[in-house]
């Protein structure tokens, strides 16, 4: 019975655990500073930016996880999707976007996250290719198996 959890993905998830609360507290910190020096459509934009990356980051953490540890695929999965859409992009914006006035503090805590998330999507799709085809190799062998059990007995 193999192990199919990646180590070097759950040692980024578990520090991003750490990680995430410091990102948040410098991210907010910084744009309470800068808020009132922001046009109205940054200000709107980076209010939800912070909700909707709170929200998704917390999500995105449990699902990988529970899919690495558990090695569950669609959950992985999830984690996965979750990196790739919503959660790069964002940090990209945040990290390239001149009109935000990025701060340089705010610029390196930014670095450090885009990094988390891109070894993140890396390392998962590979542990998620190869528990994909664990788990198909295991089924397709449970089915020869079976078949052999119920092939009636020749002569």
């Amino acid at each position: 019975c193999e192990i199919l959890s990646s180590l070097p993905l759950q040692m980024s998830l578990y520090f991003n655990v750490y990680f995430f609360p410091f990102w948040w507290l410098i991210t907010v910190a910084i744009l309470y500073m800068k808020y009132p020096a922001l046009s109205d459509y940054y200000k709107f934009i980076l209010v939800t930016i912070m909700i909707l990356v709170s929200l998704t980051e917390l999500i995105r953490l449990y699902l990988g996880y529970v899919g690495n540890l558990l090695e569950k695929v669609p959950e992985l999965a999830g984690f996965w999707l979750l990196t790739l859409l919503p959660q790069l992009p964002i940090i990209l914006f945040l990290l390239f976007n001149e009109g935000l006035k990025i701060h340089s503090l705010e610029r390196a805590v930014h670095i450090i996250f885009a990094a988390f998330l891109s070894f993140q999507v890396v390392a998962a799709f590979f542990a998620l290719r190869r528990m994909v085809n664990t788990l198909a190799t295991r089924f397709r062998l449970t089915e020869f198996h079976r078949l052999e059990e119920q092939r009636p007995a020749p002569g």
